[in-house]
């Protein structure tokens, strides 16, 4: 049986600061990113299976996503905790506003690479995570790839 890709997309708003940059993007502000989610395996072939036909349930791999990137970056502050904006942070926190602080610059690059470890770490053992492509405005996008890696 061939091995077949299914792609969930998900949508998420996340606001950031890219630290030391020469441009706009230094300073705090947001995107309405999208993220396309595409796992690869082989379709389930017990006819007896609840889930016959299926590489994975949608559902089963929207609770994934949204637990390791959706519920967590969705209308969250993502800061390099070596920013110079870190006492911004820590006032936003303390004023309950949600801050990320990752180890890299909060580039799409960098969170793509970032979602691909944490889906993939969720994924079953039979399933393997074969792209994630997310897009930080109409025309600009970061893509992971499985073969690429």
């Amino acid at each position: 049986m061939p091995k077949i890709r299914i792609t969930k997309q998900f949508t998420f708003e996340t606001g950031h600061a890219l630290y030391g940059y020469d441009g706009k993007c230094r300073n705090v502000h947001g995107h309405s990113y999208k993220l396309a989610v595409t796992v690869i395996g082989y379709p389930n072939t017990n006819p007896d299976y609840v889930k016959y036909g299926m590489v994975i349930d949608f559902g089963d791999l929207k609770k994934i996503v949204k637990e390791e990137v959706v519920d967590q970056f969705d209308h969250a502050t993502v800061f390099n905790q070596n920013t110079p904006h870190i006492d911004l942070a820590k006032e936003l926190q303390d004023r309950g506003h949600d801050v990320i602080l990752v180890d890299y610059q909060p580039t799409s690059e960098n969170m793509v690479i970032d979602f691909a470890a944490r889906i993939s770490a969720r994924l079953p053992q039979d399933i393997a995570l074969y792209s994630l492509r997310l897009q930080e405005t109409e025309s600009s996008y970061a893509e992971w790839h499985s073969s690429d890696n």
